[in-house]
Formats: C-alpha cells, sequence, structure tokens
C-alpha cells in the first residue's frame, strides 16, 4: 500500500490517493468520517475546528460499498477556503499577495523553508507545511483501519501525559474502546481533570502545552516486518512514520526509555510453551523484536512537543527587512494533544497494513484473509 497527499491549509481542498488497497473490502463515508470527527476533537482545540466539518467524498476505487482494487481518491474540502480565494488563487498578479507571511515563526517550518524553497513570503511555506495536512492522511489511515478490523487486528490510542500530568497506565482494551470520542482520550478522570485545569491556565498564557501519546494493537500476526535489511525492520518504519506528523519528536517502543536504566533480567520477556502455544508473561519489546511483530500487543509512545505558534509570540526576524520583530500568529490550538493520538493510530495503520500486503500479498480481501488465517495457524502449531 502507498499513498499520496496535496492540498494547502487554506486551499479548496485536501487529496489523497491509495493505491493497494484489496478488492472486497467494506469500505463507505461512515468508515472514514468518524475518524476525521474524532482529529477535530479534543480539548484544547482551536477555532479552525469550528469553522470545519471534515468529511470525505470518496471519488473512486469503491463501488456499491466495497473496494474494486482500483486506487481510492478521497477529497475533504476546506471550508475555510471562501475566505481565502483570492490569497490562495494559483493565477498570476497581485504579488505580494495579501496577508504576505514575512516574520518567520519560531518552531515552525518557516525560515528554513523559505531558505530552502527561496519565498519570501513564507506563506508559501507554512500552507503546506501545517497540521491541516494531517486531515489527509487520517482519511487515508481510516481506510488502513477498516482493512485491519476485517482482519481480526484492534487499534486504540490514549494521552499517557499532557503538560506532566501523567494518566495511569495498563488499561483495558474496554476502558480504551469507551473513550473513542471523549474530549482528552484518557480514561484517568482525576488526571483529565487535572488536564483541563492545565490547558485553560495555558490558554490564559497565550502558551501552548505538548504530551505523551500512547497507541496499542493487538491481533497482530507473527512476523510482519524483517530483521534482514535495515529498511525492512517495521520498529522503524513505525517511527518514521510518526516522525513524520508534525510537532512529533521522539518514538519508543513500549517504554523504550525507562527500559533503558533497567537491567536485562527486568526488561526481557521470557517465553513459555504453555497448552501447545507459545506465551510470555510480560511485553517489554512492546510486541516487537528485532524489527518483526512477536505475536504481543504492540506499544508506540510519541512525545509531541507544544504546538509553536503562541499568542505571546516569541522574538524574531522579518525575512525582508531582517529586522528584528515578534513572530506572526495564525489561529492555533493551546494543545492538540487528544486529537494526536487519532492521528498517530491511522499513520501507524498504515505501516502496518502496508506490511501485511508485503508478507501477505494478495488481490482480494479474502486471499488476504486466507492467508493471515493461515499464518496464524502455522504460529501456533510451530
Amino acid at each position: 500500500m502507498r499513498y499520496l497527499t496535496a492540498g494547502e491549509s487554506h486551499g479548496p481542498q485536501l487529496t489523497a490517493i491509495i493505491e493497494g488497497v484489496p478488492s472486497g473490502l467494506p469500505l463507505g463515508k461512515g468508515d472514514i468520517d468518524p475518524w476525521l470527527r474524532r482529529r477535530q476533537g479534543g480539548y484544547g482545540r482551536g477555532r479552525r475546528m469550528v469553522i470545519e466539518t471534515d468529511e470525505a467524498a470518496i471519488l473512486s476505487g469503491v463501488r456499491a460499498g466495497r473496494t474494486t482494487g482500483a486506487p481510492i481518491a478521497l477529497v475533504i474540502e476546506n471550508r475555510d477556503h471562501r475566505n481565502w480565494t483570492e490569497i490562495m488563487s494559483p493565477e498570476p498578479g497581485g504579488e505580494p499577495r495579501k496577508k504576505a507571511l514575512t516574520d518567520a515563526r519560531p518552531g515552525h517550518a518557516d525560515l528554513t523553508g523559505g531558505i530552502k524553497y527561496r519565498h519570501k513570503d513564507l506563506r508559501d511555506v507554512l500552507e503546506r507545511a501545517s497540521a491541516r495536512e494531517t486531515a489527509a492522511r487520517v482519511a487515508v489511515g481510516s481506510v488502513a483501519l477498516k482493512l485491519l478490523e476485517e482482519l481480526g487486528i484492534q487499534g486504540a490510542n490514549y494521552v499517557s501525559s499532557l503538560a506532566g500530568i501523567e494518566t495511569k497506565q495498563d488499561f483495558s482494551w474496554d476502558a480504551l474502546d469507551a473513550i473513542e470520542d471523549s474530549d482528552l482520550r484518557t480514561p484517568d478522570a482525576d488526571a483529565a481533570e487535572r488536564m483541563r485545569e492545565r490547558i485553560d491556565a495555558a490558554k490564559k498564557d497565550g502558551d501552548t502545552l505538548g504530551g505523551i501519546l500512547e497507541v496499542r494493537f493487538r491481533g497482530l500476526p507473527v512476523g510482519l516486518g524483517s530483521f534482514v535489511h535495515w529498511d525492512r525492520k517495521l520498529d522503524g518504519r513505525i517511527a518514521q512514520a510518526c516522525l513524520s506528523v508534525q510537532a512529533m519528536k521522539g518514538v519508543e517502543i513500549g517504554r523504550a526509555f525507562d527500559n533503558a536504566l533497567k537491567a536485562g533480567s527486568g526488561v526481557h520477556d521470557a517465553i513459555h510453551y504453555r497448552d501447545g502455544t507459545y506465551a510470555r508473561d510480560t511485553n517489554g519489546a512492546g510486541g516487537l523484536e528485532a524489527g518483526m511483530t512477536n505475536g504481543e500487543e504492540l506499544v508506540v509512545r510519541v512525545a509531541m512537543k507544544p504546538i509553536a505558534t503562541l499568542m505571546k509570540p516569541l522574538p524574531t526576524v522579518n525575512v525582508v527587512s531582517h529586522e528584528a520583530s515578534d513572530a506572526a500568529r495564525e489561529r492555533s490550538d493551546t494543545t492538540a494533544v487528544p486529537a494526536a493520538g487519532v492521528i498517530l493510530q491511522c499513520v501507524i495503520g498504515l505501516v502496518i497494513a502496508d506490511a501485511i500486503q508485503e508478507k501477505f500479498g494478495g488481490d482480494t480481501l479474502s486471499e488476504l484473509q486466507e492467508r493471515v488465517a493461515a499464518a496464524r495457524a502455522y504460529a501456533q502449531s510451530y
């Protein structure tokens, strides 16, 4: 599976094309739009989420509620474009356009992207660098998650920490399912209340907050990924996908950084053979060993920095005059940590779906289901 996205934050639409989805997968707007809604939600989001009501239009690759095997084209309208039609017009003339951005914002792509692509109006950078692009990736990822669901693979995400406020660990899957549409995406009610207070205080101060997200998948067959080449190792592919999401700055499999401080006897997972199958009592590896899934629950934790757009802007430089200035301000969130878990589940789901297609192949969903079932049976009897 592979995909491309196109579109700008205030352009007319976001577009995505997915290739490699097998035929026969049940798919409709009802499988995509709820994920777009979850991405828009979360305590601490800004006014842009009020303007947009994201829905995906399926333009190709699906007929009568099932995929055909052809590339799938998805479009998400940017409703705010009506206020930016002249500014974002592709037609020449009127340069520099209204709302040109020349005060580079610290923590954004503005200055580096302006130098790289030789733009002095940094809007040419920010419009594509914006996290608005993740709406397209969520739409694509929702298709991957639907495919995984048909193969008996379930995913979940939750806020592990927000602004240093830690949630309790080791939630049950029932508890994770129950928070799917909650505003802070944590089953820990006490921590959630303290997070809301911290978000309210940061908003009042014109500041932003980051946090740590945890994404889990269960039901994965043994052996996705590979140890034989660096670029086929699944942990590396997952890390790349997570760090490609705007504002993500660190990835660990399981609790890797805590494990780094322990002795090996307190980290690695002993293997047992019980009732005709292999078993482990712990999951220190987070479901991955030597770049491959080992049949245990996959646990990925990702660190998100505070959003770089501050309502009390940091000092910067105007790239035209080179004079000192305050950073430009666009609409922003106080925090997008709860929404980030939704995005990460989708992009990790894409990596897993791609690894499944790589290992098992098959042009149709039924072929894929048969091959995954056979692999599970073999792992049980090995």
